[in-house]
């Protein structure tokens, strides 16, 4: 299955806006569109994995641990962290370049940091 994203309240919005831009075709949501603002990242979690998507996140501090603890009971869809210090255009082209060489299944409770 293909892989759905979904952007924590904390991303750039840049990164969205580049990949839709290259890739119209991409099932990448919004934080807003979501309502995720404000909420825990547990809750944030949650609504990712209920909703099959990869939740794309700039959170190093505290998402990593979160997750941990998510999947220690339930199942996550998987979660990509963009250290801020990458560039909008390299978090873009990795960004594609898992939408286009891996499925869903492949991210499931996993968690990755890019750049790659």
């Amino acid at each position: 299955m293909t892989i759905r994203f979904q952007a924590d309240a904390d991303l750039n919005q840049s990164i969205i806006t580049g990949i839709l831009r290259r890739e119209p075709s991409i099932d990448f949501q919004t934080a807003n569109i979501s309502a995720l603002s404000g909420l825990s990242d547990l809750e944030v979690l949650l609504i990712a994995s209920q909703e099959s998507r990869v939740l794309v996140s700039h959170d190093q501090r505290t998402m990593p641990r979160y997750f941990a603890e998510f999947i220690s009971t339930q199942t996550s869809s998987g979660l990509i962290i963009v250290l801020q210090s990458t560039l909008v255009s390299k978090a873009i082209d990795n960004l594609l370049r898992i939408w286009e060489t891996s499925e869903s299944e492949d991210w499931i409770n996993r968690i990755a940091y890019l750049p790659l």
